[in-house]
């Protein structure tokens, strides 16, 4: 892959269109979007109509189907056993694995990925059915008239609350959180919103691309999340870093400037002796 200091501004601003009303949020598209950092050329209407393919194959096979509970099952068939969709358990961290095109070409991804097409499929067929930003694994959930179901969205497979609290314990005890102090269960299985999803997408590669030292993809996904959450001052700060790392000093300086104003304490400090440096360089 090619890549120049300049980002693709046409790519930005078709994203920009896509998020900019949390009313009209475009989920799939500005999820497939993402992609285009990595692969400039992709075609965003070709991975929509493949979509659109997957949904008529799903909804010929329910054949006047209208039990939501028949049709659940229907779906995780197509899904899970016919399409093949799961985890990418022997590459998690590649990026790809957050890329919709790439999965569905590959039927392996991470959660969230996975989750938004099964979310895709699910709604063509008229399931009930939402997105859960849960701690450490994004899930779904199916409301039936029998109750409410959260699945795993690499298999489908469903979780009780007792399971569902064993798996968020690990991340109350990372917070220092007793059980006491925890919030009810219920507070974590909330519907996540439209861009808190794109959101969580966009913060896994932010991980990726730092911990992969990789400052240009890095400064492309906070490109992304300043548009999607353009209040975050931290964001200009961690660009204007990827920058400075990057070695392009004059954007660098312009970012940390501007979070300088809202900086405290030491970590003004350190701000302050960055672009320090960053001018002496320059």
């Amino acid at each position: 892959m090619s890549w120049t200091i300049d980002e693709h501004p046409t790519a930005l601003q078709y994203f920009a269109s896509l998020v900019q009303s949390d009313e009209n949020f475009a989920l799939m598209e500005a999820a497939i979007s993402i992609a285009q950092d990595a692969e400039p050329d992709l075609d965003l209407q070709t991975v929509v109509a493949e979509m659109d393919r997957l949904q008529v194959r799903l909804q010929q096979r329910l054949a006047g189907e209208s039990d939501a509970l028949q049709k659940l099952s229907l779906l995780n068939r197509f899904f899970y056993v016919e399409l093949g969709f799961a985890g990418n358990l022997n590459n998690y961290y590649d990026p790809a694995n957050s890329y919709i095109h790439h999965v569905l070409q590959t039927r392996r991804g991470i959660p969230i990925s996975v989750a938004l097409i099964w979310l895709e499929l699910a709604a063509s067929i008229d399931l009930p059915v939402e997105g859960i930003s849960f701690p450490g694994h994004f899930m779904v959930k199916v409301l039936l008239p029998q109750g409410q179901v959260v699945l795993d969205p690499l298999s489908g497979e469903s979780f009780s609350a007792n399971r569902l609290s064993e798996r968020l314990q690990p991340f109350l005890d990372d917070a220092g959180i007793t059980s006491d102090e925890a919030a009810p269960l219920g507070l974590f299985l909330q519907s996540a919103k439209a861009r808190d999803v794109v959101e969580r997408m966009l913060r896994n590669l932010q991980e990726i691309h730092l911990s992969q030292r990789d400052w240009p993809m890095l400064v492309a996904v906070l490109n992304r999340l300043l548009l999607l959450r353009p209040e975050m001052a931290e964001l200009y700060r961690d660009r204007g870093l990827a920058y400075a790392e990057w070695g392009v000093a004059d954007r660098a300086l312009l970012d940390l400037e501007r979070y300088a104003q809202t900086a405290q304490g030491q970590e003004a400090v350190f701000i302050e002796k960055t672009m320090e440096n960053l001018r002496k360089e320059g």
